[in-house]
């Protein structure tokens, strides 16, 4: 993978957006690779055009990521030129149009609908990236950026209002993961603890609602640094698609909610693409849900209640729309 990065002029146009524009680029209309290794394009919940399949390709059971059996592939390449020639501008322009199709009830019905096959359906390679460099290196310069606009912001902010607990309790802690200098929390939110655990000391000190932070490679060590049954919510914020060990960042979740507490791990379709698994970056906006939901589902067997998927963008989510979409998978620890 390194000799690729550093050998690809494509890779090298990739690293050098994210890193001057220092915000996430948007993915366009994506692909699922089916399990017999071809590229079937995929449009709001349907197969190539085709029949409709529920809450998508991965959770219809039609195709699978174990199917991404070649990550260097010239399919691989050519999709990422195409995120290079179709969003480079808009990268440069916030508040382009969002490319997702989704209905809410269907995107409810990802999760709600779901059989979850015996074994993890995901492979090792599933989990790789076009930049496998530390990610040390890549967050070294802090990004004092929103890498979602404004509509978004505005969603995962009332949602947050809706399901955190009141404002002003002494005896209740959050945790912000893989958090940076804002955290999108209701305005003027105060409890006696809300930890920030990300990348940047910069950013993390900035971040006015942080009572402390840490700051920690999770893809080098998943553990988190915090004893067991400490936090009533996790929230993780358009970062989940860069975990490349998330069954043990999930268990450590697991391990450090309260019994009841809550993990929200919200997202866009916005990426830096080179750092985003290939899983995520291969799948569109309702796969994203399933494998959130998967990460819930097998990191701790009988764990978690059954994850929900819930569209919360502003407005319907479809082509033309102002606003990036907004998606949140959560699950509650089991007492």
């Amino acid at each position: 993978p390194v000799d690729l990065w550093r050998s690809s002029s494509l890779i090298r146009a990739l690293r050098m957006i994210s890193s001057f524009q220092g915000t996430s680029l948007r993915l366009p209309a994506q692909h699922c690779f089916c399990s017999l290794g071809g590229r079937v394009p995929r449009s709001g919940g349907r197969i190539g055009g085709g029949r409709r399949v529920t809450g998508g390709g991965l959770a219809g059971g039609q195709c699978r990521a174990g199917g991404l059996q070649s990550w260097f592939t010239e399919d691989r390449r050519l999709m990422l030129k195409s995120i290079v020639v179709g969003i480079v501008g808009a990268s440069f322009m916030r508040g382009g149009t969002a490319l997702a199709a989704v209905n809410r009830q269907a995107y409810a019905e990802v999760l709600e609908k779901v059989e979850w096959p015996a074994e993890f359906p995901f492979s090792k390679d599933d989990f790789r990236r076009y930049d496998e460099q530390p990610d040390a290196f890549f967050y070294n310069q802090p990004r004092l950026v929103t890498h979602i606009d404004n509509g978004a912001i505005t969603a995962i902010r009332q949602y947050y209002e809706k399901v955190f607990p009141p404002s002003g309790r002494d005896d209740v802690a959050l945790l912000d993961m893989c958090s940076s200098w804002i955290s999108h929390y209701p305005k003027e939110y105060t409890v006696g603890k809300i930890t920030g655990l990300g990348m940047n000391k910069d950013e993390l000190s900035q971040n006015p609602i942080l009572t402390d932070y840490d700051v920690k490679d999770l893809n080098e060590d998943p553990t988190l640094p915090y004893p067991d049954n400490t936090y009533d919510v996790i929230t993780n914020a358009v970062s989940v698609d860069y975990l490349s060990k998330p069954l043990e960042v999930f268990k450590e979740m697991h391990r450090v909610l309260k019994p009841g507490g809550k993990a929200i791990m919200s997202f866009s379709n916005r990426c830096f693409p080179t750092k985003a698994i290939a899983v995520w970056t291969a799948t569109n906006d309702m796969d994203h849900a399933y494998i959130v939901g998967a990460y819930f589902h097998y990191s701790v067997p009988g764990g978690w209640t059954k994850p929900e998927s819930i569209e919360i963008s502003l407005g319907n989510v479809r082509f033309g729309s102002p606003t990036d979409p907004m998606y949140v998978v959560t699950a509650k620890k089991l007492a």
